[in-house]
C-alpha cells in the first residue's frame, strides 16, 4: 500500500525546494502554517532521539556524527529529572548526566536540538523519569495540579533551566524547540494541569520559543493546547491512519511526526523485538513527500545502565520491566553500529532532499576478553548493614532508598504451613526460612502468596525484595512504591516487629569477600583481562539475575529468562590490563562463570533456578 502511495505522492510545493541540510548555524526558527521557517527560509526537520545517559559519554560524538550521516539535521532528547536529582534538592549534571556538553556536541557536529524535558519522559525509564523520592509521601499525585507536585516540578524546572537555557535558540544555542510534557492525552484530560506546566517552562526560560505539545494519534485534543503546535506519535505501518489523524484535528497546522518508533523495545522474559526496516524506510519516504517533519525514535537507542530500567503497565497488574539493553532495533544498534535499516533510511531520506546519502559508517569490530573463574565471593547474609525497625515494613522510598534491594526481617510463630501473602510487592521477592529459600514471588507473574512450611519454633523469616524497575507508563506511575508497600500476613494474620535492611548497592568498597565458597544471594568477583580496550558483550548466561559492575561502571541488570543474555561493554569503560568484574546473584553458586562475545545474544530462558 505504502509502495502505491510513494509512487503517487508528489512533493508538497511548499516544501519542493526545502532545504533540509542545515546551513550553518540557526539564527531564526519559527512555525510557518504548516511547516518551518529557519532563518527564513522553508525547512524540514529530519531528526532522530538518542539520550545522554544510554551512551557512554566517550562515543556522544560518534553516535551524533552517525546520526548525521544518515541525513538527520536535528536531534531530539529528553532530560531525565532522576538522574538529575536523586535526592531532593541535591544535583548532578557530572559525566554521563552533563546534558549541557551533550547538547553543545550535537551543536558541534551541525545539529539543531530538541529539547524534551519532561517532566514525565516515559522512555522506558525508571518511574518515566520522576524521582522516586516523590512517591515517600503517599498523598502526593503524580502529572496533576496537586499543590505538593507542582511545587516539586517548579524546583526541577527551574534548575534545569540554569542548566540549559544558554543553549536555547535565542542565546546563540542549538534548541530549536521544547516539547511541553509527554504523551499526556494517553494519560488524562485536565488542560489546567497542561497551562500550570506551560507557565512552569515559562518561569524556568523554557517556553519563549516554540513550545509544542506530542500525542499519539488518538489522543491529540486530550493532550494539546490549542495555542502550541501539537504533532502526532506512531510506529511501523502506522503513517497513513496517524497523518491523516494530525490533519483532521489541525487542518492548518504544523505537519510533523514528534515519535515515529523505527523499532521496539525489550521486556524481561518477552520475545525479542525487531521491525520492519523496509517498510519503516518506505513511511519516511512518504511523510517526507507530504512535507511533515519528522524524529525518528530511537535513531539509536543505546543502553539502559544501572538500575534506571523502567516497566511497562495499564493497570499496575500487567507488570512488563524492560531490558537493560534499550538496543529498539533502532538504525544505529546498541554498540553504535549501522544496521541494514540505516542504509534504507538514509536513501529515503535523499530520495527526497536530492542530496546524495553519505557512505555508511562502518561497524566498530567487537572483540573478546579472557574472564577468569570467580576468584573471591562473598554472601549476601554476612554483608548486611544496620537494620532500620518499625512495626510495619516500610517501603524503599519511606527508608529514603531508590534502588537496589532491600532485606525485611520478621520473627514467624510456630505453627502450621499456610499462605503469606505480601500485599502490593514491588517487584520481585525470595522468602526465606533461617537463610533457606522457600518461595520466590515475581510481580510480572501477578504473584503475592507463597506457602510457608510449617515450622515447630520460632523462626526467622527473611524477605529479599528486588526493584525490578518502577512502571514508567499510565496511572500506576502513581502508585509504584517499591518494596513491601502494603500488610504482610500469615494465614491472614499480620505480621510485626521488623527490620529492614537497605542494600541500595551503590557503595561496594566494604564488601567482606574471600575465597570461600558461596550459594544462594551473593557477590562474585572475577577478572577481565584486556590487552587492548574495544568493546565487547559480557556473556551472562552462566549466571541467573542480579546486577553487575565492570570497575567503577554499573553494567545492568541480568536475567536468565532473557530475551537478551549479554551485557554491553563499552571500551571507554575497560582498561589496559586487569578489570574487575563483580556481579551480583541472587541465586549464585560455584558454577557462576562468565565469558565475553563479539555480538549480543538473544534467545529464551537458559536457566530456570531463580524463576522457580
Amino acid at each position: 500500500m505504502i509502495l502505491a502511495i510513494l509512487a503517487a505522492t508528489a512533493l508538497s510545493p511548499a516544501y519542493a525546494q526545502a532545504p533540509v541540510a542545515n546551513d550553518g548555524p540557526a539564527r531564526s526558527f519559527e512555525v510557518k502554517g504548516k511547516g518551518f521557517l529557519r532563518n527564513g527560509q522553508p525547512h524540514q526537520v529530519i531528526s532522530g532521539e538518542m539520550h545522554y545517559t544510554r551512551i557512554p559519554r566517550a562515543y556522544w560524538r560518534d553516535r551524533l556524527r552517525k546520526a548525521k550521516a544518515m541525513g538527520l539535521n536535528t536531534i531530539t532528547t529528553y532530560s531525565f529529572w532522576n538522574a538529575h536529582e536523586p535526592r531532593p534538592g541535591v544535583y548532578d549534571f557530572s559525566g554521563q548526566n552533563d546534558i549541557v556538553a551533550f547538547i553543545r556536541d550535537a551543536q558541534a557536529e551541525g545539529l539543531d536540538v530538541i529539547l524534551r524535558p519532561g517532566p514525565y519522559v516515559c522512555a522506558e525509564w525508571e518511574l518515566g523519569g520522576y524521582p522516586s523520592w516523590l512517591l515517600k509521601d503517599r498523598k502526593l499525585v503524580l502529572r496533576s495540579t496537586d499543590p505538593q507536585y507542582t511545587a516539586a516540578v517548579d524546583r526541577w524546572l527551574m534548575r534545569l533551566g540554569q542548566e540549559v537555557k544558554p543553549l536555547l535558540l535565542k542565546n546563540g544555542g542549538p534548541i530549536v524547540a521544547v516539547q511541553l510534557e509527554n504523551e499526556y492525552g494517553a494519560f488524562g484530560n485536565d488542560q489546567a494541569y497542561l497551562r500550570g506546566l506551560e507557565a512552569s517552562y515559562k518561569r524556568a526560560g523554557l517556553g519563549d520559543g516554540i513550545l509544542f505539545t506530542s500525542n499519539q494519534a488518538g489522543d491529540l485534543a486530550k493532550g494539546s493546547l490549542p495555542n502550541r503546535p501539537s504533532v502526532v506519535n506512531f510506529g511501523s505501518g502506522g503513517a497513513e491512519n496517524a497523518v491523516a489523524k494530525l490533519e483532521a484535528y489541525r487542518p492548518d497546522g504544523l505537519r510533523m511526526v514528534g515519535e515515529y518508533w523505527a523499532g521496539w523495545f525489550d521486556k524481561w522474559g518477552e520475545e525479542h523485538h525487531e521491525t520492519d526496516g523496509k517498510k519503516e524506510a518506505e513511511e519516511m519516504a512518504y511523510m517526507l513527500k507530504r512535507g511533515y517533519s519528522i524524529s525518528l525514535y530511537m535513531v539509536h537507542g543505546g543502553t539502559t545502565f544501572g538500575w534506571m530500567n523502567g516497566a511497562d503497565s495499564h493497570t499496575g497488574k500487567d507488570y512488563h520491566p524492560d531490558t537493560t539493553s534499550y538496543d529498539y532495533d533502532a538504525p544505529i544498534d546498541e554498540a553504535g553500529n549501522p544496521r541494514y535499516k540505516y542504509g534504507l533510511i538514509a536513501a529515503a531520506i535523499a530520495e527526497v532532499t536530492g542530496k546524495p546519502a553519505a557512505p555508511t559508517p562502518a561497524p566498530t569490530v567487537a572483540t573478546t576478553f579472557p574472564v577468569s573463574a570467580v576468584r573471591r565471593s562473598a554472601s549476601l547474609w554476612d554483608n548486611l548493614p544496620t537494620p532500620v525497625r518499625a512495626a510495619q515494613p516500610k517501603t524503599f522510598e519511606e527508608l529514603d532508598q531508590n534502588y537496589g534491594y532491600v532485606l525485611y526481617r520478621v520473627t514467624v510463630p510456630a505453627g502450621a504451613a499456610g499462605p503469606l501473602t505480601l500485599k502490593g510487592m514491588h517487584s520481585y521477592a525470595q522468602v526465606y526460612l533461617d537463610k533457606t529459600l522457600v518461595g520466590t514471588l515475581d510481580r510480572r507473574l501477578d504473584q503475592e502468596t507463597v506457602e510457608l512450611p510449617a515450622r515447630t519454633k520460632p523462626t526467622t523469616m527473611n524477605i529479599l525484595v528486588e526493584n525490578t524497575g518502577r512502571v514508567n507508563y499510565s496511572h500506576a506511575i502513581r502508585t509504584e512504591q517499591t518494596g513491601l508497600t502494603g500488610a504482610v500476613t500469615l494465614a491472614g494474620q499480620p505480621l510485626h516487629d521488623w527490620q529492614m535492611f537497605r542494600l541500595p548497592m551503590d557503595n561496594l568498597s566494604s564488601l567482606k569477600l574471600s575465597a570461600k565458597p558461596c550459594t544462594g544471594p551473593c557477590f562474585y568477583e572475577a577478572e577481565m583481562t584486556v590487552a587492548k580496550p574495544g568493546d565487547t558483550y559480557l556473556d551472562m548466561r552462566g549466571a541467573h539475575k542480579g546486577q553487575l559492575w565492570l570497575n567503577d561502571h554499573n553494567l545492568g541488570r541480568f536475567w536468565s529468562i532473557g530475551p537478551v543474555h549479554t551485557l554491553y561493554t563499552p571500551a571507554p569503560w575497560l582498561k589496559a590490563g586487569a578489570n574487575r568484574v563483580l556481579f551480583f546473584d541472587l541465586t549464585g553458586d560455584a558454577s557462576d562463570r562468565l565469558t565475553t562475545v563479539d555480538k549480543p545474544i538473544y534467545g529464551k530462558v537458559t536457566n530456570h533456578r531463580e524463576a522457580q
